[in-house]
């Protein structure tokens, strides 16, 4: 009899559970796409209950790989052939799907419902809600949260706010001007190692500068995070790099496979750990020493003097997880993009060596002494249209996500609760019908007159984001870029390695696969 009980109620919980991954998988989704075709709003139905459209992307994927690659009117008498227009190459479903559904259109991966905009009304109306509806879509804090973890760029709703509030003032100007001498040291260091190696090669060698500037980079978030040199936080930064890469490999959205204990989820739940005790070590290493002030020291500070701090810490997010959760943000946002974004700029300046000699003329006349200050880096015009121009085209972050946390009606078209909306930032930023015909060119001109001159609506540039949840660290990633470029270039020029081969890959952020090396000589 007590068998037959037990058997009775693990048949009734494996119906349970049925009928519940039913409503998940099936049910839910079919009724978010009803509810948008009823709109007008259509899309590639998914193929699989588990995968969504994922096995049509792979298709695509692979079709587009036979075709030879589209090229852009300049790179034709380009004498390497750099072709910018990357995104439809490496997201072909998106260029595919938008031919054919339209510029607001939906699709799956996984269980997870996206809808496509690349619709600039559509943009604007997105960009200018505050309403905490528009949250952060789960997979960033559950999929991503080895990464990521609830700090502020995964999190949503009050927890968002609260931490936005005790982070971005940290980030304010006043508080970036005090960086810049770090700045100025760390990539001095930088520079006598180049310049020695270029003499002892005989004026001219071969750097793989990619990976020295994400070196440099981390110095300096390290040295403003925790008071120390790269050289303490060399393994967190070594592991925090491995565990993007691993986790890249994977498709977002797909039921229950984080928790299957393969070897990429063992691997990922090890550097996790790990990465978490290390930063944790480092940071009470720090509070036990004596240092100035650094960006986690006043972070930590702004959240205890913060009014609503204890009941935020009291809501589930203990100052471990904060200071863990949060800097692990701020390495792999602060530290690899801005890395990323320094490459591609000296990529482009070293394949138009017209604006690599324009920026140098422009940083020999105001920086007199070599040294910039936060003072003269307002002053570098040119420097700041290239930087925005490599921004547009090689913009590291892929996409603006937005999940709808409840109901929400935008520009006429009711988003269903539970719907990701999905803007793909580089495809939006090399539309022909807002940029113009030279869309995918490199022409920092186009900023001559800033960023409202530079487009028909300037809400198609948002490589830091935009509305509310702009890129906190926007200041300090821009600082940081003119510093090491000033300094760089005021000091040696650059040209293109013949062997070089173009190829930005999406590994969490766009990045180049192969590396970037440059023949580096001295001024």
């Amino acid at each position: 009899m007590a068998a037959e009980v037990i058997l009775s109620v693990l048949l009734g919980g494996f119906v349970i559970w049925g009928l519940y991954l039913y409503e998940v998988l099936v049910l839910q989704p079919k009724r978010l796409r009803s509810k948008l075709e009823k709109q007008g709003i259509r899309g590639p139905p998914p193929s699989s209950i588990l995968l969504g459209n994922i096995p049509e992307m792979k298709k695509i994927k692979i079709e587009a790989m036979k075709k030879p690659a589209a090229t852009t009117t300049e790179a034709k008498d380009h004498p390497l052939s750099i072709a910018h227009d990357w995104p439809s190459n490496l997201f072909p479903h998106i260029a595919q799907w938008r031919k054919e559904y339209g510029p607001i259109f939906t699709y799956s991966t996984g269980s997870i419902q996206l809808l496509s905009v690349t619709e600039i009304e559509m943009v604007k109306e997105i960009s200018m809600c505050t309403s905490l509806i528009l949250g952060r879509p789960a997979y960033m804090s559950k999929d991503l949260k080895p990464l990521l973890g609830q700090g502020i760029i995964s999190s949503s709703g009050q927890t968002w706010s609260h931490q936005r509030k005790i982070i971005s003032p940290e980030f304010y100007f006043d508080k970036v001007k005090d960086m810049v001498d770090l700045m100025v040291d760390s990539t001095a260091s930088l520079l006598r190692s180049w310049e020695s190696k270029v003499e002892s090669e005989g004026g001219m060698a071969l750097f793989r500068i990619d990976q020295d500037l994400r070196s440099l980079s981390a110095d300096i978030i390290s040295r403003s995070s925790f008071g120390s040199n790269y050289s303490k936080g060399k393994e967190i930064f070594s592991k925090l790099r491995t565990l993007q890469q691993v986790m890249s490999q994977g498709n977002l959205g797909i039921p229950g496979l984080r928790h299957l204990p393969t070897k990429r989820n063992r691997e990922i739940r090890s550097l996790e750990k790990e990465i978490h005790s290390m930063i944790l070590e480092v940071a009470k290493k720090r509070n036990e020493a004596t240092y100035e002030k650094d960006l986690l020291q006043m972070i930590l500070e702004g959240a205890k003097n913060y009014s609503d701090a204890d009941s935020f810490f009291s809501s589930g997010m203990s100052e471990d997880q904060f200071i863990v959760d949060n800097c692990k943000n701020i390495y792999f946002a602060g530290h690899e993009t801005t890395a990323i974004t320094a490459s591609w700029c000296l990529l482009l300046l070293a394949a138009y060596p017209e604006w690599q000699a324009r920026v140098r003329a422009e940083v020999l006349e105001i920086c007199k002494d070599g040294i910039p200050n936060a003072d003269v880096l307002r002053g570098m015009k040119t420097l700041t249209m290239v930087i925005q121009e490599t921004l547009r085209l090689y913009s590291p972050a892929t996409f603006i996500s937005r999940h709808a946390l409840e109901d929400i009606k935008l520009k006429d078209i009711l988003i269903p609760k539970g719907t990701t909306i999905q803007i793909p930032i580089s495809m939006v930023q090399q539309l022909p019908e807002l940029w113009g015909p030279d869309a995918a060119d490199f022409n920092p001109n186009r900023f001559e007159d800033g960023i409202r001159g530079a487009c028909k609506f300037p809400q198609a540039y948002f490589p830091f984001g935009f509305g509310a949840r702009i890129c906190v660290g926007q200041n300090l990633a821009m600082t940081e870029l003119k510093v090491i470029l000033s300094l760089i270039l005021s000091k040696l020029s650059f040209s293109l390695d013949p062997a070089y081969q173009h190829s930005p890959v999406f590994r969490l952020v766009i990045e180049p696969e192969l590396g970037v090396s440059l023949h580096v000589r001295r001024v």
